[in-house]
């Protein structure tokens, strides 16, 4: 009978608790309030000076030039032009004497020149994940990388989207779409770079806004728009369906609880007002675009976002290449390959329960690879180095030959070790999805 006060007062904290997580779910329902939750964009680490300043995150001087990018609806994008080593080392006396933070007219620059002028010049778009801004956390590594020896006159362009940095606006699916249409729009119009010589990068919540802005250069534009390649890394197949296994900070389980009782975890799922279906958006990219590279990457200890969220988008691309029968096609909502889709698909075991999967049909190409490790912070190295920087480069420098083999792009991996660089990226940031 002594315990009987114990288990009382032990179940009034546990209803209490599920209380207060049914009401910040019912919090979460308004829409500033989710919106703010989703994309975290007022969250920052770090000063604004890391941000007009790129030489506090290693780069050399003036080798970053902060500028901003209309909209087509009014808004202003800061974005920051990253010079690849080999090209600013050539020019570095004339780059010193440019002037340092952001510049009112990017077409003025030397930067500017370097990347527009230089018919051998090449051009990763950069999408990142929610929260923050372009300084942020990993984000400067991933440019360092992208920048270093192992991809010659690659430039990088990475901005933040409305709401996010310096960037004016209110962020929202819509907005986020269209913010991607401009820059890419700006990258082909006034930098005149071709697309062919563009590689489209979304990690995390950039997989879905970088897949949009690709489903809308492959469908909505005449003559169709083809990039060099796109690459998803920690990419999730639709707001919906993450949500339901979502843990914030990999700790906090955000709709998960609610997983026996479906109909009130229903109603908290269409409470989301941004839903971004990349699912669907990347089965239509896959079907209409004439010709296509396309790389998912994702690691299996990744704690934001679960791995299994890539092989489904993989699963779904595949099934739009092969155009999959009536049952294929109910399969592919649900992330599941078709027969034809498995007869098809090359595998690749690399060891430690990782692996690609590649699939090839015509004019197109969808690869997906699935690592042991990498989500977390110590292992970014060898992540990016061996399985995102070849591909681009490959790409980059092949779009219009015959797709490389998998030998071929094995003996690259052996060139480029890891541990020439230190730089690093991470899957999803903390926080980040």
């Amino acid at each position: 009978m002594a315990l009987a006060p114990f288990f009382k007062k032990s179940y009034y904290i546990l209803a209490g608790a599920g209380a207060f997580y049914v009401f910040l779910l019912l919090v979460l329902s308004n829409e500033f309030l989710q919106r703010h939750a989703l994309y975290a964009h007022k969250l920052k680490k770090g000063g604004w000076n890391y941000v007009n300043h790129p030489e506090k995150n290693g780069f050399a001087k003036n080798q970053v030039t902060p500028f901003f990018i209309p909209t087509s609806d009014g808004e202003s994008l800061y974005a920051w032009h990253v010079l690849p080593l080999g090209t600013y080392a050539e020019h570095e006396a004339a780059l010193l004497e440019q002037p340092e933070g952001p510049i009112e007219n990017i077409t003025s620059s030397l930067p500017f020149d370097l990347l527009s002028k230089d018919p051998e010049s090449r051009l990763v778009i950069n999408f990142h994940g929610n929260a923050g801004h372009v300084a942020q956390g990993w984000r400067p590594s991933t440019y360092h990388s992208l920048t270093g020896g192992s991809t010659p006159k690659t430039h990088v362009l990475a901005f933040d989207y409305r709401g996010f940095g310096q960037s004016s606006g209110v962020p929202s699916e819509a907005g986020l779409i269209r913010d991607g249409i401009s820059v890419v729009t700006w990258a082909m119009t006034v930098a005149e770079i071709p697309p062919e010589r563009i590689v489209i990068l979304g990690q995390s919540l950039g997989t879905a806004v970088s897949t949009a802005v690709a489903e809308h250069f492959a469908t909505q534009t005449s003559p169709q728009v083809s990039f060099a390649g796109v690459v998803l890394v920690a990419g999730f197949s639709d707001l919906a369906t993450l949500m339901r296994t979502y843990s914030y900070g990999g700790i906090i389980p955000m709709l998960s609880p609610l997983r026996p009782y479906p109909r009130l975890q229903k109603f908290f799922i269409d409470k989301l007002v941004d839903t971004w279906r990349t699912s669907s958006r990347l089965a239509n990219l896959v079907a209409k675009s004439n010709r296509l590279r396309l790389h998912l990457v994702h690691a299996k200890d990744d704690m934001h976002i679960p791995w299994i969220q890539s092989q489904m988008l993989f699963a779904t691309a595949a099934n739009a290449m092969v155009e999959a029968d009536a049952r294929g096609a109910e399969e592919e909502a649900y992330g599941v390959p078709g027969e034809e889709v498995v007869k098809k698909t090359v595998t690749t075991d690399l060891g430690n329960g990782g692996y690609i999967d590649r699939l090839e049909v015509g004019e197109k190409s969808v690869r997906v690879t699935i690592l042991r490790r990498g989500g977390k912070f110590i292992s970014h190295y060898v992540l990016f180095y061996i399985h995102i920087i070849p591909f681009i480069f490959f790409i980059l420098i092949f779009f219009y030959s015959p797709l490389p083999s998998p030998t071929s792009l094995s003996f690259h991996f052996l060139f480029h070790s890891p541990m020439e660089h230190g730089s690093s990226i991470s899957h999803s940031e903390p926080n980040e999805y």
